[in-house]
């Protein structure tokens, strides 16, 4: 109950940030269209945001015959727990990581990348995909599916507007038209935006992985190897990193590199890798971060 407030909370406060925005550029039409664009973008991210992701960084789905090592470990560890079988799928890519997506355990998708699979042995990968398989059981993939697309469609709207004001904001017309007030608003918006989307964002999924940790750990019984695993591909990110969007960041195992300079890099999505496999271990991480 408690993931599905946060969803519906999500969704609200998107809506309410997209028609304030309308209202700053268009006054009542354009509230009303960002309240129709919202509704669009609410029915998308609920229903397709998974398949979004999963584009994104061009996953592609695997079998077991295509790949029995990942396969055979998510339907073990899904029957061990009572899950249905996810998706499972391969992201073409050297950088080692993992996140799991979908509204619900019974449209729920896990993806790997091609590097991880070079670099984990059998129980770190274990680890990994119980922490995946946890972050489904704990009901958490939605709500953070659903802050990846309605943030990422905020923050591509905001770049619009900011575009839109460069090559045609100055206009006397249209300032005469809006009022220097309404010019102001309009521009603290389009920076606000992507702001405001990054903080809601960031309120649903810092804790989560704490909590997919320790539910991962606990359905292997072995905490060390996916502390070990996230060492790993915390050390090895660093020097082959996986380039994703800040709006999708929080859905991997690891935060990956956000390229360039956006409103993501001032705010973690994940919490110190340090500090999770301290607390999976019970002692201080060996490594700096």
């Amino acid at each position: 109950m408690g993931n599905t407030f946060k969803t519906a909370f999500l969704l609200t406060a998107m809506t309410l940030l997209l028609m304030i925005v309308g209202r700053a550029f268009g006054g009542q039409r354009g509230m009303l269209m960002a309240l129709i664009f919202a509704a669009v973008i609410n029915f998308v991210s609920y229903f397709f945001s998974d398949k979004i992701a999963l584009a994104m960084y061009r996953a592609q789905p695997v079998s077991r015959e295509d790949l029995p090592r990942v396969y055979n470990i998510v339907e073990r560890l899904s029957q061990k727990v009572g899950l249905p079988m996810p998706k499972v799928y391969l992201i073409p890519n050297d950088s080692p990581n993992a996140f799991a997506t979908g509204r619900n355990p019974n449209h729920a998708s896990v993806a790997v990348t091609q590097g991880i699979l070079g670099l984990l042995n059998d129980e770190e990968l274990e680890g990994v995909l119980a922490h995946e398989l946890g972050h489904v059981r704990n009901r958490d993939i939605l709500i953070s599916s659903v802050a990846a697309t309605i943030a990422g469609a905020i923050t591509y709207l905001a770049h619009i507007a900011r575009w839109g004001m460069i090559f045609g904001g100055y206009g006397g017309d249209r300032s005469e038209r809006r009022g220097d007030g309404g010019g102001l608003a309009g521009l603290l918006m389009i920076f606000l935006a992507p702001l405001a989307a990054t903080l809601i964002q960031l309120a649903v999924s810092r804790s989560r992985e704490y909590s997919a940790d320790d539910t991962g750990a606990h359905w292997t019984g072995n905490p060390y190897a996916l502390a070990s695993a996230l060492a790993k591909i915390d050390a090895y990110s660093r020097r082959l990193p996986l380039v994703a969007t800040p709006s999708t960041a929080h859905l991997f195992i690891i935060a990956p590199f956000l390229g360039g300079i956006s409103f993501g890099n001032l705010f973690s999505t994940h919490p110190p890798t340090a500090k999770r496999i301290e607390r999976l271990t019970g002692r201080p991480a060996e490594f700096t971060q």
